[in-house]
């Protein structure tokens, strides 16, 4: 199946867009060591594209929501299943299919997105001025030039950071910046994919079901890790493409998430109200009401020491306030000596 539908489009978006900053004013040349229409285009591309997915996005949060409604009932299979895997898979499924659930709806954007990112990596690995099919994929010759010496703080976008000596001469760049810049930007690429990830699964939640916990972890670690390796193969301006992607992610999920908080149950499926997570309180024998429900945060108990006893009001201080035998009296009322001497 011929791709070139995807190179041409967004060869369109990309190029509209470094039209547009060229028009509103921002300067072809260089400032700071970067061609900034063509950085800005890129940036603008991820936009384009996160607004196309974004109705994607809302069915992914509610696919989300109805797996953690459901996670009770997975629960339930588990145990009444457990150690028959294929019996238990086979009632998941028609769990999922009865409640109209599927757990591979989370994964919908970024498989979405997955051609996009191909069509740009081809787009900008043509970017090379040996090139001879310039005007390919709705381009002119003076916008291939211009986007072929494009650059970010000196290193070409088309620059990765396993780029050959070769690559690099025809480039007119310098091998250790652009290893700088595309390292520093693939680590940036790294966290925040991990972010990303991260941040959906502290506010919903890790799944009961297996396979869905299965594809939290290949999301949160999976594929932040292989980064490092395939990250050195990536143009620089694919790099930007990525970074710009989750920074958007990042931000377009915590809207969500604070618009769609999860339902409660989310968190704790099946659970009483919350509970001290210490060991259960022994009711004294006879019935007798503990003297305090509430332990005292100064006990020690939490790491281990004995708790201390509650201080219990002194009798001293009861007794001190009576005069002693035989002394004489502090401030005595005047009413007190009549008292003595009742008249007759």
């Amino acid at each position: 199946m011929s791709l070139d539908w995807i190179y041409y489009a967004i060869s369109w978006i990309l190029l509209r867009w470094h039209t547009l900053w060229d028009f509103i004013g921002v300067p072809e040349g260089r400032f700071l060591g970067s061609n900034w229409s063509w950085v800005l285009a890129i940036v603008f591309l991820v936009v384009t594209v996160r607004v196309i997915l974004f109705p994607v996005f809302v069915k992914q949060i509610k696919s989300q929501r109805a797996m953690q409604a459901l996670q009770p009932k997975v629960k339930e299979l588990q145990e009444k299943h457990k150690g028959d895997r294929e019996t238990l898979q086979k009632e998941m499924m028609e769990l999922y299919k009865t409640e109209k659930a599927n757990p591979l709806m989370g994964c919908l954007p970024m498989f979405l997105q997955i051609p996009v990112f191909l069509g740009l990596f081809h787009v900008l690995r043509r970017l090379n001025p040996d090139n001879q099919g310039k005007t390919l994929y709705g381009w002119t010759v003076e916008q291939f030039e211009s986007a072929t010496h494009a650059s970010l703080f000196t290193a070409p976008l088309a620059g990765k950071f396993g780029s050959t000596a070769e690559e690099l001469t025809a480039l007119q760049a310098n091998g250790t910046t652009v290893k700088i810049i595309a390292g520093i930007l693939v680590l940036i690429m790294m966290s925040t994919t991990y972010l990303t990830s991260r941040q959906m699964i502290l506010k919903t939640g890790w799944a009961e079901d297996p396979q869905q916990k299965m594809i939290q972890r290949l999301m949160l670690y999976g594929i932040p890790l292989s980064l490092l390796v395939s990250g050195a193969l990536f143009p620089i301006g694919v790099i930007i493409y990525w970074v710009t992607n989750n920074l958007f992610t990042l931000g377009q999920q915590q809207w969500v998430l604070r618009k769609f908080p999860p339902p409660p149950m989310a968190k704790k499926p099946g659970s009483a109200p919350a509970r001290p997570s210490g060991p259960p309180v022994k009711k004294p024998a006879g019935g007798a009401a503990p003297k305090s429900p509430v332990q005292p945060g100064r006990s020690g108990g939490l790491f281990g020491k004995k708790p201390q006893p509650e201080p219990q009001t002194p009798v001293v201080d009861t007794k001190a306030l009576a005069p002693k035998p035989g002394a004489k009296p502090v401030n005595p009322k005047k009413g007190a000596r009549p008292a003595s001497k009742p008249k007759g």
